[in-house]
């Protein structure tokens, strides 16, 4: 793999523009089982998912260990039939006789290392990602049961769930996770903020981010321009921001934002690979806007605050569409944590009546 110059798009492609971004591939993507050239030594991959984001993206590159020639593997979606069905194809035609020599996890969300452990297992190849993501997938995994426990019933009613919500949520059972994760390695090997990987003939910086997930990895190549960012920078929405059970008086929000500035430090003119979505230019045009969504929120949050609201009061002014069962949890999560950051600046105050939460502007 060269790493003697910045990433310069095929002439091939029609590059397109939205909103101060440069789409360099136009609408190009890689179809089902197949790979799509991204730069020499870098090729792109997208499985379909289910739900609104409809695919999630993975990135192979070339590497070369004890062993031989082969690939490093960034992320590899969803453990779905369709999933594993791609790769499949992938092993009998464009990655026909190609090892994984890792697999680089840049988070612990389903879709982005749901088959992971399979990956591992199958290339006898090491697991590779921050200790915060594997720390919370193991804990997942290993809490699987099949009632949901009490607290996440009192963080639902807290939240303003009526009977019924909380009846379809809890005959889900406990064991999503699980379902959609293959079983990981016990062991992994640790990337932490600003290490740097040898992959290949080319070094990867890795810059960590959190309020999505706990310790969240970006890979960066310095000397091509290139940053495979995860679910850290998306074109075209915002990832999830989410107030959980498992850390109730967290601000995920607050480090969501404090993540935002600290990528604003990097190159204006990176070729950003997000999980979702198609490779773009304007990474820094793309922060801003998501800082001002972020916080425009806030502020329409706070003025409806003057009389006391539960979480699910909120989604109206939170989101652009009715949330319905299928999105109530993650709606929910994202309602409290704008709610929580309010809360952490002094601009609004919870208090509790028969196990409700209610918010009001300070």
């Amino acid at each position: 793999m060269s790493t003697d110059a910045a990433f310069v798009p095929d002439d091939s492609f029609t590059a397109t523009s939205h909103k101060g971004l440069t789409y360099p591939f136009g609408g190009a993507e890689p179809a089902s089982g197949e790979t799509m050239r991204i730069a020499e030594g870098l090729e792109w991959v997208r499985l379909r998912i289910p739900g609104p984001l409809k695919h999630v993206n993975c990135w192979l590159i070339a590497d070369r260990d004890a062993r031989g020639d082969g690939v490093a593997l960034v992320d590899t979606g969803m453990n779905t039939t369709d999933a594993r069905d791609a790769w499949k194809t992938l092993a009998n035609g464009a990655m026909a006789g190609v090892r994984v020599t890792r697999m680089i996890g840049t988070h612990m969300h389903p879709d982005h290392i749901g088959l992971a452990g399979w990956m591992c297992a199958h290339h006898d190849a090491p697991l590779v990602m921050t200790r915060g993501e594997w720390l919370t997938a193991r804990m997942l995994v290993a809490d699987a049961r099949d009632a949901v426990p009490e607290e996440m019933v009192a963080f639902w009613r807290g939240a303003g769930w009526n009977d019924e919500q909380v009846d379809a949520a809890s005959a889900r059972g406990w064991a999503g996770f699980r379902r959609i994760v293959t079983p990981l390695p016990l062991s992994f090997t640790r990337l932490q903020d600003g290490d740097t990987l040898r992959i290949g003939r080319g070094d990867w910086r890795i810059v960590t981010g959190s309020g999505h997930s706990p310790e969240h990895a970006c890979l960066l190549d310095e000397t091509r321009g290139v940053f495979i960012a995860g679910d850290q920078v998306l074109p075209r929405i915002s990832p999830n921001v989410s107030l959980g059970v498992t850390e109730p008086d967290a601000d995920p929000l607050g480090e969501w934002l404090a993540s935002i500035a600290k990528l604003r430090n990097l190159p204006a003119d990176l070729l950003v690979l997000p999980g979702h979505g198609d490779p773009f230019t304007g990474l820094h045009t793309r922060l801003d806007a998501m800082d001002r969504e972020h916080r425009e929120r806030l502020d329409a949050l706070e003025i409806f605050l003057a009389e006391p609201r539960r979480a699910i009061d909120c989604f109206g002014r939170l989101f652009r569409r009715a949330i319905g069962q299928d999105m109530l949890g993650m709606a929910t999560g994202e309602a409290l944590a704008h709610l929580r950051r309010l809360e952490v600046e002094g601009r609004a105050r919870r208090d509790a009546t028969d196990g409700v939460w209610w918010w009001r502007a300070a």
